[in-house]
């Protein structure tokens, strides 16, 4: 029983981990945008970069992550394709349309579609524990958004495609529990970006990188930065809490990412916190506590 609670509080441990880690890309995209690559193009560089430095880390530490069935490849083209490059066309696209407090907000809708779709799938039970951890997280992640500060710009497609960002993001943890029935977590991760990486190639402007990198060499160490820090890391830490840890559950507790965006902007950038984003990082901590 002890070495269950254990592991349990290790896999919520990587979970938050990696919703920190999530939450410091910000760190990485301005740096990167001030230099003149557009969010296309970080997409590119974060999956396409996670692929290069997966896949070469493994072929001299671990072949056999490499070794999966054809029939299984299904649920790696669901987790690299339609969620991590799908979620991330969607929102993009949605920024373009509404505000970005509205984008935000939209994809963290995600969480309710992983508790629903657990639900139905693997009867995972919808406790008032974790309804009321749901109901704190999301309203924290409104008010850490900007919500309802005011001056919003709302569209139908945009709300549509906000919400397609937040299912896609969420069918990460569904797909990711069917894979984890048949692989470790870390061939889960491999495989997930080995068909990522190349699905991002849509996005990929040659001259706008080759531009931007040849202008400002360091940049290369930022992407860099990206790449390791908040784009493998924390998807081996959170693919790794999820083969523990029910998907619902998870991606509750994956909320966090916002809070540290926020504490991020503030320590880093020194942006300013009002009440409200006070308020919504109390409310997100107390939703993750209540899941502990």
């Amino acid at each position: 029983m002890r070495e269950n609670k254990k592991s349990a509080a290790g896999a919520c441990a990587c979970i938050l981990a990696a919703a920190a880690l999530w939450g410091i890309i910000g760190v990485w995209n301005r740096r990167l945008m001030a230099g003149g690559l557009s969010p296309a193009s970080i997409v590119v560089v974060r999956n396409f970069g996670g692929m290069v430095l997966l896949a070469a880390v493994f072929a001299v530490r671990d072949r056999s992550v490499f070794h999966v069935q054809r029939a299984h490849l299904k649920y790696f083209f669901g987790t690299g394709v339609i969620s991590v490059v799908l979620f991330t066309l969607c929102y993009f696209t949605c920024q373009k349309l509404c505000s970005l407090a509205v984008a935000s907000i939209l994809l963290y809708t995600a969480p309710s579609f992983v508790v629903v779709l657990s639900a139905i799938l693997w009867k995972e039970p919808v406790t008032r524990r974790k309804l009321a951890a749901l109901g704190l997280t999301l309203v924290g992640c409104a008010l850490v958004c900007g919500v309802f500060a005011g001056d919003l710009t709302v569209t139908v497609p945009g709300i549509l495609l906000g919400l397609g960002a937040g299912f896609f993001y969420a069918l990460y943890s569904i797909f990711g529990r069917y894979a984890l029935a048949h692989y470790d977590s870390m061939t889960v991760t491999v495989w997930t970006f080995l068909f990522a990486g190349p699905a991002s190639l849509v996005l990929l402007r040659p001259a706008e990188i080759a531009a931007a990198f040849s202008a400002q060499p360091s940049l290369g160490l930022v992407a860099v930065g990206l790449v390791v820090f908040s784009t493998v890391a924390p998807y081996i830490l959170y693919t790794r809490g999820l083969s523990q840890v029910e998907a619902g559950r998870a991606s509750i507790m994956a909320s966090l990412e916002p809070v540290v965006a926020s504490l991020a902007g503030v320590l880093l950038f020194q942006e300013p916190m009002s009440a409200l984003t006070a308020g919504g990082i109390v409310c997100v901590l107390a939703g993750v506590y209540i899941l502990r």
